[in-house]
């Protein structure tokens, strides 16, 4: 199309348009500019037990810039409630909050008659839930115990501690932790070098025997045998009671006590051993005492005073108790069954 003709079309039009504005605008008041406000956009929203009001939004003309936001949203709780806003205009922002108090998990409601049980026991008892599982704290804490557990079966008593009670050292026909574990019979056994080193160290006949092995707790020589042995000694020598050369065994089983009664021919044998550890301590301690062990003897001549750690029968305690009871044994001549049996 011709340029010409163009530019002639686009001219008419211009001029129709301005004339129907200029029309249009005679009829109508003059309004200043700056009264002149149009409503753009409204929110409108409705919560259960929440007041929200949306404020109208106005534009003023191109030729002036308004410093208000173009956009306002006003959320309005409960007073329970935390508020806060965010404003923000062409030239600055500006955030503004309430400090958020740190979360507390809601305190269990537990009957009087467990936390009267929990004041007398360290089983878990009334420890609540989170859902179907255990509580993290709980269940970290069963974590713990159980790592715990697994390492007194595998550990080891310190040469120290073995230098301290100034003992010698036998082992039995167990080669590894993991064989003693699944061959209990070979834990009850002295290998050959330990029957020949016990007959030559050790005093034939004694009143009474001692010895000391980790058994499935090394943790539990550790934490209490030192006081126990000491309080035994201190009793046994106020009674007037022999003692024999003490030595441990590492690797042993209760029964052992049977063989090595059956070698030194001793009258009462006391037997501390570490005991199978559990979730609640894994430093327990047993003193199992036999009149007279030998080789058949049956578990219902034997004795045993347990629970020994800090939690339990405290040590000291368990070695003067020990004392008495192999005066009794001596007196009686007997032990378990039978001394109960004589004693009535």
């Amino acid at each position: 199309m011709n340029e010409q003709l163009v530019s002639m079309i686009t001219q008419l039009v211009m001029e129709q348009i301005g004339n129907k504005g200029s029309d249009k605008s005679s009829h109508e008041p003059t309004v200043p500019i700056e009264d002149k406000k149009e409503t753009l956009i409204k929110f409108h929203d409705t919560v259960v037990n929440a007041n929200y009001a949306a404020e109208e939004v106005a534009s003023s003309s191109t030729t002036e810039q308004s410093n208000e936001p173009l956009i306002k949203l006003y959320n309005t709780e409960s007073s329970n409630h935390e508020q806060s806003y965010y404003s923000a205009s062409n030239d600055e922002s500006t955030y503004t909050s309430v400090p958020i108090t740190e979360f507390k998990f809601e305190e269990d409601e537990v009957s009087e008659s467990v936390q009267a049980a929990k004041k007398h026991t360290p089983a878990r008892i009334g420890v609540g839930r989170a859902g179907t599982r255990p509580k993290t704290k709980t269940w970290l804490k069963f974590r713990l115990d159980h790592a715990a557990a697994v390492d007194a079966v595998y550990g080891e008593v310190t040469e120290g501690l073995l230098q301290k009670l100034d003992v010698f050292q036998v082992t039995t026909k167990v080669t590894d932790k993991e064989e003693y574990i699944t061959r209990p019979d070979l834990g009850r056994r002295l290998s050959d070098e330990a029957k020949t080193l016990i007959q030559s160290e050790c005093k034939k006949n004694p009143k009474v025997q001692i010895i000391i092995s980790n058994g499935l707790s090394a943790s539990a020589i550790e934490e209490n045998v030192q006081d126990v042995y000491l309080a035994l000694q201190q009793s046994l020598g106020n009674l007037n009671i022999e003692i024999g050369t003490t030595f441990y065994i590492d690797k042993g089983r209760v029964a052992l006590m049977d063989e090595i009664g059956e070698l030194l021919q001793a009258e009462v044998i006391v037997y501390l051993i570490g005991e199978r550890p559990g979730l609640v301590s894994a430093e327990s301690m047993s003193a199992y005492i036999c009149y007279q062990p030998r080789i058949g003897t049956v578990e219902a001549d034997r004795m045993v005073v347990s629970n020994i750690h800090k939690g339990g029968i405290p040590p000291l305690e368990a070695g003067a108790y020990l004392g008495t009871v192999v005066q009794k044994i001596l007196h009686y001549k007997a032990s378990g069954v039978g001394l109960v049996a004589k004693e009535g």
